[in-house]
């Protein structure tokens, strides 16, 4: 006697596996874009999947960037712009600001040394910030204390910094200038870029990434500007100038190695200072 097998009620047909696997698809598609945006917050989802262009940086002219070279010495205010207190939940003391002066004195000695400082501290607790703030010590705090203690060595030693919040990222560029005696004059410039939103370090990559600006058009541009300046250096040569010599080869100028930045909402500074590693004021500025 053949019994006839029960209809089984859980039988999934074709059209359902093919809505199931949409959702599927949908919810992983969901995560990824979620896990991006995440990252990437600061451009709009509707950007992203190239509903509306993002607004581009602002393409300046040679005048434009010559003036804002001409300011850089007036950038250095030795406090904070643009911090409307959204992160004040990240600080580490609630009466101070993100970046707040640590060390400030101004004193003269006679035959020993003319100081002027400002050194900044990152008020954020968290181990990459207190990272930046050991070396900030380290390099700038420390010698001004073995300036202080100097004798008869006819110092001058200056440090100033200034500090800016852009779209939750954090930007504090800070200057030294040390001339001791006959020595040649030094200055060193040490920047430190930090994703608020995110909670870590931040790289120029990253920076011209959100800003929707070419990479290689940048490179290239920082190419020609070190190539500029040295062929600068080497007419000043010839007529018996000790100029500073550039290394054009060098992978110091590539984007993923230049760690010295300054991001503003007007302008991004790029910036090799090789003082940072020998006794030379010289340095080159790019703009974009």
């Amino acid at each position: 006697m053949n019994i006839p097998e029960k209809e089984n009620k859980y039988t999934i047909s074709k059209k359902q596996i093919i809505i199931y696997s949409a959702i599927i698809l949908f919810c992983i598609i969901s995560i990824i874009v979620a896990s991006y945006v995440q990252f990437y917050a600061r451009i709009d989802f509707a950007e992203m999947i190239g509903i509306k262009k993002k607004e581009e940086y602002e393409i300046k002219t040679e005048e434009q960037i010559e003036t804002i070279k001409s300011e850089f010495d007036d950038i250095f205010k030795n406090s904070i712009q643009n911090d409307n207190g959204s992160n004040d939940g990240k600080k580490e003391y609630k009466d101070q600001d993100l970046v707040c002066t640590k060390y400030e004195k101004q004193d003269t000695k006679a035959n020993g040394y003319e100081i002027n400082i400002n050194i900044p501290y990152i008020n954020i607790d968290n181990e990459t910030i207190r990272k930046y703030n050991e070396e900030i010590e380290n390099v700038f705090a420390s010698k001004a204390r073995s300036v202080l203690n100097s004798e008869n060595k006819n110092i001058i030693y200056t440090v100033e910094y200034t500090a800016n919040v852009e779209d939750d990222i954090l930007s504090l560029i800070i200057r030294s200038n040390l001339k001791e005696g006959a020595s040649a004059q030094r200055v060193i410039i040490q920047t430190y870029n930090y994703d608020l939103r995110n909670n870590k370090e931040i790289s120029l990559s990253e920076i011209l990434k959100i800003e929707q600006l070419n990479k290689q058009e940048i490179q290239d541009k920082i190419n020609n500007t070190i190539q500029e300046e040295e062929k600068k250096v080497e007419d000043l040569r010839k007529l018996g100038y000790n100029i500073f010599n550039r290394d054009t080869t060098s992978d110091m100028y590539h984007i993923e190695n230049s760690r010295e930045f300054y991001y503003t909402a007007d302008a991004i500074y790029i910036i090799y200072a090789y003082g940072n590693d020998s006794y030379t004021s010289e340095m080159d500025l790019i703009i974009i």
